[in-house]
């Protein structure tokens, strides 16, 4: 169960990420030949960036990672 307080900004750059971690792990996990991208959609990583730094997380991953961290271990 999550223990620290986030704000809104902060709520919505962990999901972000947890999306971007999910759509990277779909395309890994693709069978080889199925089409799979070779690269994440740009759409995916600009949503993940513009919620960094509307969070003020941009360049500061370790904070953000302490944060993801504490609000979500399992990942």
């Amino acid at each position: 169960m999550p223990t620290a307080v986030l704000t809104d900004h902060e709520r919505t750059a962990v999901q972000a990420y947890l999306r971007l971690l999910q759509t990277v792990r779909a395309a890994m996990d693709a069978p080889s030949g199925s089409g799979r991208p070779v690269v994440v959609p740009p759409s995916a990583l600009a949503e993940a960036e513009r919620a960094l730094a509307a969070a003020g997380l941009e360049g500061n991953e370790e904070a953000f990672f302490r944060l993801l961290h504490t609000w979500c271990p399992e990942v």
